[in-house]
């Protein structure tokens, strides 16, 4: 079985849209990883404050490099978001993973994404599908 820097690593290679976030490797091990986006010009949206998109795909990032870090391939069957704070040219998130619940088929992980203030800008919330076929 791969090791959870393998799985990333091999799940980040294919991974156009994490490449062009910037996406940051911080901290990884089973059911948890921590990453890093800084916020560019082209993230903004109208009012001049990151697309909402952004810190989803973030979040859904961490959600996948987490699950599958376990070392069967995971994927997501309901993701959801709240947004609590702006998001600014610049600022710097991270992410934080809580694994909630683990078992056989299905895996439910809150995702708490914060600024270099160390202040939440947004809540992620997701449920995946584990299957039997390992990495």
């Amino acid at each position: 079985m791969k090791k959870p820097d393998e799985i990333v690593e091999l799940m980040l290679s294919k991974d156009h849209f994490s490449k062009w976030l910037g996406l940051e490797v911080i901290d990884l091990e089973k059911g948890k990883v921590n990453l890093k986006i800084s916020i560019k010009e082209e993230m903004l949206n109208g009012f001049e404050i990151a697309h909402g998109g952004i810190a989803y795909a973030l979040g859904d990032s961490a959600l996948a490099f987490s699950a599958n870090a376990h070392g069967r391939q995971a994927v997501s069957v309901e993701t959801s978001i709240s947004h609590v704070q702006k998001v600014f040219l610049n600022d710097v998130l991270t992410t934080d993973v809580n694994e909630v619940s683990l078992n056989h088929k299905i895996g439910i992980y809150h995702i708490r994404i914060t600024n270099q203030y160390d202040v939440e800008v947004a809540h992620f919330k997701g449920t995946v599908y584990i299957s039997g076929k390992e990495w």
